[in-house]
């Protein structure tokens, strides 16, 4: 019984080393049998390229083309004309007594802007009465002196010192009332107060004083500065390489915010000599006649024009897409298949069309209405 069981070990034993051997034989034959599959690299579809089912869906039309001569669309803003800003100042110094106009206002030549208290003025009026008191009595011994010498009373040397004094007391008195009208004072009505007047018609764009403050004439700040505004500026900043836009003497065609279907042109009277050191442009002045709507500080833009003609493509406007402030179009490709191209918008152009500056040439075939194609492939 017992030889029986340890048989039966013996057989068990050796089957399990045979297959123990037999397990590392067949390792040892086919390496490659545990190794990682190889693997597959799939190369990114174009990101522009869309392919439909129906492709019927979407009508094509070929490019039309548009000659005209290329545009430089800047922005400026309305300044006054320096040539028409006139100061308003008050030679005599003294107290601000009443001031009636303020910054903003409108007015008209000749019109009291502010009064002043002066004690120059009062000097004046008095160094003018002195001088016409001298002037009075200079004239008198000139007459008293003509009777005498005329008798032989006198002699001819006495005479003309009589007449060169009553010379010189003249021109002290045209001396005094030069210099009270200069101050501004009224010689017919003696008074400190002296009114100042706006020297021309206009705006008010500046003003310097308050009631109650003090004056020191040519010493003190403008008190009001007055701008002509029937002609103002419109200052732009022109990049350097845009400057063969600019051509001095030439018009551009300016367009406000505020008023999109007012149509003004402005003559170029003057391109800056120096450019911004860090926005490398150059001003440029725009003159321009205002018909009343132009406001200073106010936003515009000007197109300026090529001296060349240049061939360009249009499109009706609903196959222009604007997409992250870009500018794209579908064009076919053949095979159920579209390509969306950036291209440089233009102009809006009447019949509901646009101009393509660059991106797209007159011919090619456009897809009219990118909008449903880009809703399609995005579904």
């Amino acid at each position: 019984m017992i030889r029986n069981y340890s048989a039966a070990a013996a057989l068990v034993f050796g089957t399990a080393l045979a297959l123990l051997a037999s397990a590392c034989s067949s390792g040892k034959a086919d390496p490659s049998a545990e190794a990682p599959p190889p693997v597959v690299v799939e190369h990114e579809q174009d990101a522009n390229l869309f392919k439909v089912d129906h492709p019927g869906q979407f009508p094509v039309v070929p490019a039309g083309e548009l000659v005209a001569a290329p545009e430089l669309n800047v922005t400026g803003a309305v300044t006054p004309d320096v040539s028409r800003n006139v100061p308003v100042i008050s030679l005599a110094s003294g107290r601000i007594v009443e001031i009636r106009a303020r910054l903003g206002d409108t007015v008209t030549k000749g019109q009291i802007l502010m009064r002043v208290q002066s004690s120059d003025i009062s000097q004046a009026f008095s160094d003018y009465r002195q001088a016409a008191a001298d002037e009075t009595l200079a004239r008198t011994q000139l007459e008293r002196s003509k009777l005498l010498y005329e008798h032989g009373a006198i002699a001819l040397n006495d005479l003309q010192v009589a007449e060169d004094t009553e010379t010189k007391a003249k021109v002290t008195v045209e001396t005094a009332l030069e210099h009270l009208r200069v101050l501004g004072a009224d010689v017919n009505n003696p008074s400190p107060m002296v009114d100042v007047r706006a020297p021309i018609s206009g705006v008010i764009s500046d003003q310097q004083v308050t009631a109650a403050a003090g004056t020191q004439g040519l010493a003190s700040p403008n008190a009001f500065t007055i701008s002509d505004l029937s002609q103002v500026w419109i200052l732009c900043d022109v990049y350097e390489n845009d400057l063969p836009f600019v051509r001095l003497g030439e018009y551009a065609d300016i367009h406000l915010a505020a008023y999109p279907d007012v149509h003004l042109r402005g003559r170029i009277g003057n391109i800056g000599p120096i450019l911004d050191p860090n926005l490398r442009t150059a001003k440029v002045r725009l003159e321009v006649k205002n018909p009343g709507m132009l406001r200073l500080g106010m936003f515009s833009s000007a197109t300026f024009y090529g001296s060349k003609m240049e061939l360009h493509a249009t499109v009706p406007a609903s196959a222009v897409l604007h997409l992250h402030d870009r500018d794209w179009i579908y064009i076919p490709t053949g095979g159920n298949q579209f390509r969306r191209v950036e291209v440089t918008g233009g102009k809006m152009l009447p019949g509901q069309a646009q101009e393509i500056l660059s991106g797209l040439s007159p011919g090619q075939p456009v897809v009219t209405n990118a909008l449903a194609l880009q809703s399609t492939v995005e579904q």
